[in-house]
């Protein structure tokens, strides 16, 4: 059930979201002409066995209070657009009830609630009619809402000629202008240009400012986080996660690049075995010691794709020796997916003299605590002499892995320092007690 009041008492939520529930049918092998639907008014039988029934929503509740910015996150098909549309009254709930509170504009999809055969200027009455302004407030807001849009000459052309972003530019205009108690945003804005978004975000700012109550769906998660008191993480039909921004959008984050291990762990081991080599333009050397199996694992030695911030890794570097080398040293790189070369550790700079090889083992790399920040990197393996004369074998960024953020909210370079940051108590230039004492004594 759907329930809207124009004037919400004191106190009460803008919006109101009880146990609600959608569902749509989906039908599997219908014809579609006339002849097929008269045929199927025989064959009910046949027919339900070719529906089936999908539920975007599945028993989802919460409340919006006034002047709060709420954000809803997910992937693509789970649901979000389809609560938005719920919310503004186009789509009844199958189950449960929704109350919202005062005036609704919404900007949900391209085009919505204007006519493409009407000029800009008559879909501004049409759309406002459709918020319930009056003929008389739409003439007086009509100057403000032409000069928002930017469309200039264009307002009187009709609007199916109109490029995706002048729809934005038209419908928002539009939104904004009605002095609505919710405004409700779908993904929309991101079609326009980055000057037009920014005017749109210092409109919404200033809506907020005013009291108004703002539901945003986007997956720009950096302004979700900037602009939203609250996050919704929505997915497969419920509520995932609710609360404080950045929290929400670290667990997202997180739940997006853990989902992309494959479920089994010999697939998906971050390796290549020695019957699928490297590609010959990613290898060269000798060849005396062949590396033959490179795996990136978790403290448990379990081999991942994905791993978080400061979480452990090891790189395990599986090798043959036909014949005895001795003095070798294994070395490992870590590259950037911009290509930059973090760092490049080896066994000779770390002090560990290796025994002399013959035939098959391992040597193990072990990071206590990652320091990179999320992104893609790739790591490169190599075995060489310990004058670094002759190469015996190299792996050029053959062994891709992810950063996921973790708890870690840091979000700019490329490496986290693992510090704090702290107010000092003492004098203002001094580090130590010991330098403060000195520079008095000097003074």
């Amino acid at each position: 059930m759907y329930i809207r009041n124009d004037r919400p008492a004191p106190g009460a939520p803008v919006v109101d979201v009880r146990h609600v529930s959608k569902r749509f049918r989906l039908r599997r092998g219908e014809g579609r002409s006339f002849q097929d639907a008269f045929i199927n008014l025989f064959h009910r039988r046949r027919r339900s066995r070719g529906e089936s029934h999908f539920w975007p929503l599945r028993d989802v509740s919460f409340q919006v209070y006034p002047n709060e910015a709420l954000g809803i996150i997910g992937p693509n098909g789970s649901g979000k657009s389809t609560l938005l549309k719920m919310l503004a009254g186009i789509l009844e709930p199958t189950e449960g009830t929704i109350l919202v509170n005062g005036r609704i504009s919404a900007l949900l999809e391209l085009g919505a609630g204007f006519h493409p055969d009407l000029t800009g200027r008559e879909n501004i009455f049409l759309n406002g009619s459709m918020y319930g302004l009056g003929r008389g407030e739409i003439r007086a807001r009509l100057d403000d809402i032409i000069e928002f849009s930017e469309l200039g000459r264009f307002i009187d052309m009709p609007i199916k000629h109109y490029s995706s972003g002048m729809y934005v530019r038209l419908g928002f205009a539009v939104a904004i202008h009605t002095d609505p108690d919710l405004l409700l945003v779908d993904e929309v804005l991101a079609v326009g240009d980055a000057a037009f978004q920014n005017k749109c975000m210092r409109a919404i700012y200033e809506f907020r400012r005013r009291g108004g109550t703002l539901i945003l769906v986007s997956h720009d998660l950096g302004t979700i986080q900037a602009v939203c008191d609250r996050v919704i993480w929505y997915e497969e039909g419920a509520i995932q996660a609710m609360g404080e921004p950045t929290q929400v959008v670290m667990e997202y984050l997180n739940h997006v690049a853990l989902r992309e291990e494959d479920p089994a762990p010999e697939e998906a081991a971050s390796s290549v075995p020695a019957e699928s080599p490297v590609p010959e333009n990613h290898r060269w050397g000798t060849r005396r010691v062949q590396i033959t199996r490179v795996e990136l694992c978790d403290d448990t030695g379990t081999p991942r794709r994905v791993f978080v911030t400061g979480a452990p890794m090891q790189i395990r570097v599986h090798y043959r020796a036909p014949h005895p080398i001795e003095d070798p040293v294994f070395g490992v790189a870590i590259h950037h997916q911009n290509g930059i070369h973090l760092t490049g550790p080896n066994t000779d700079l770390s002090g560990l003299t290796l025994p002399t090889l013959q035939g098959e083992g391992q040597v193990v790399y072990r990071i206590p605590a990652l320091p990179l920040l999320a992104g893609d990197y790739t790591v490169s393996v190599a075995v060489h002499n310990r004058a670094d004369t002759e190469m015996y074998d190299y792996h050029d960024r053959a062994y891709p892995f992810r950063i996921a953020p973790g708890q870690n909210r840091e979000r700019y370079g490329l490496i986290t320092l693992g510090g704090s940051w702290e107010v000092p108590t003492g004098p203002a230039d001094a580090c130590t007690p010991e330098l403060a004492a000195k520079e008095r004594l000097v003074g």
